[in-house]
């Protein structure tokens, strides 16, 4: 068997495998268990190696890549459109090699040890702040069944259900009083774990000359810097444009024209949806301290002038994603050049005009 290239559906215990040609013609099939397949590739000569950019594709990237194989990782919503007829593991293996023959679809960077692991300390981060926000609304729900009204804020409101619990006079049933401090001791926990895990993110940033670089960038903090350059590496060369980056994102409108006529609609919402989250909230809080500059008749940068007129004239949330887009820009920008942002250099003479305010 004269095979060049091997398509690879993976699964947590069998694998398929399509063997096929120089000319993506396939030759065989194979279907292996966990173990055949940690040493397929040992006794074969295989220029290519296509595989989808799902769970543990990384993993084995990485473990053929070591062999002196190279590794193609294609995005699942480009692999579906070539399946033909009924979904099975063979035909995901035949629908990977024609996406593979597809010089358009860019394949996925494959990433280090170090990039997924940061990455999962950023979802463990996620995850035990989903948890607190779920035994705090959970603490609110319970105090309210009982007629007592918790103030808005995480804090304050942590603090005033544990004045109700130490009150012996509140009406707060004897029988919930255990289980919710036990609630509250939960949550103080959790918020220990997530400071601990904050710091350990701080220290690794101070060590990475990218995330020193993009913390220069208004509104971008501490979990966004360090989550770009686990997605990213620190490296953007393999992006067109700053606007690739940005749609990479999902924050680029979606276009549905033809011909003369061009329709632009919401955001795509494609790609990593926690980088886009943290850009979002990164521009609301540099859109939100602009407005709070201009009140007090303090001079502005350049970006946040931008962001305040773009207010005027558009939507809140709007002028929100359109600063985001406009941020991960400046990212791609910054990374390329590896220098750090200079744009907030301030025009004092031209910027203490004055910005009217939305009551």
């Amino acid at each position: 068997m004269d095979a060049t290239t091997a398509a690879v559906d993976l699964a947590k215990n069998v694998f398929q495998i399509a063997w096929a040609d120089q000319h993506f013609k396939i030759l065989a099939t194979s279907r292996l268990t966990r173990a055949q397949f940690q040493r397929c590739f040992h006794n074969r000569h295989v220029a290519l190696v296509v595989m989808e950019a799902c769970g543990s594709a990384h993993y084995w990237a990485r473990q053929i890549e070591a062999l002196g194989i190279e590794v193609r990782l294609i995005p699942p919503r480009y692999v579906r459109p070539y399946v033909k007829r009924n979904k099975t593991d063979a035909a995901d293996a035949a629908a990977l090699l024609e996406a593979a023959r597809c010089a358009e679809i860019q394949p996925v960077r494959i990433k280090s040890i170090e990039q997924q692991s940061l990455q999962s300390l950023h979802r463990v981060r996620a995850l035990w702040m989903t948890t607190r926000t779920a035994r705090i609304n959970a603490l609110r729900g319970f105090c309210r069944e009982f007629g007592f009204d918790v103030a808005l804020g995480a804090r304050v409101g942590l603090e005033q259900i544990a004045r109700l619990l130490a009150d012996p006079n509140s009406t707060l049933p004897a029988l919930l009083r255990p289980t919710l401090r036990a609630l509250i001791d939960e949550i103080r926990l959790l918020e220990a774990r997530i400071s601990e895990l904050e710091r350990e993110l701080a220290a690794l940033a101070r060590q990475s000359s990218a995330c020193t670089t993009l913390l220069s960038v208004p509104g971008i903090g501490l979990l966004t810097a360090t989550a770009m350059v686990a997605a990213t590496a620190g490296q953007v060369s393999h992006f067109k444009d700053a606007r690739h980056f940005a749609a990479w994102f999902g924050l680029t409108p979606k276009e549905r024209s033809s011909g003369q006529t061009r329709r632009l609609g919401r955001l795509s919402k494609r790609g990593d949806r926690y980088l886009r989250m943290l850009l979002t909230h990164g521009a609301r809080a540099v859109l939100n301290a602009a407005r709070l500059g201009a009140r007090m008749h303090r001079p502005l940068d350049p970006l946040r002038t931008w962001a305040l007129n773009l207010q005027q004239r558009i939507h809140h949330n709007k002028a929100v994603c359109a600063l985001a887009n406009k941020l991960a820009r400046i990212c791609y920008a910054v990374l390329r050049d590896q220098k750090p942002y200079a744009g907030d250099h301030i025009h004092r003479k031209s910027q203490r005009a004055t910005f009217p305010m939305p009551a």
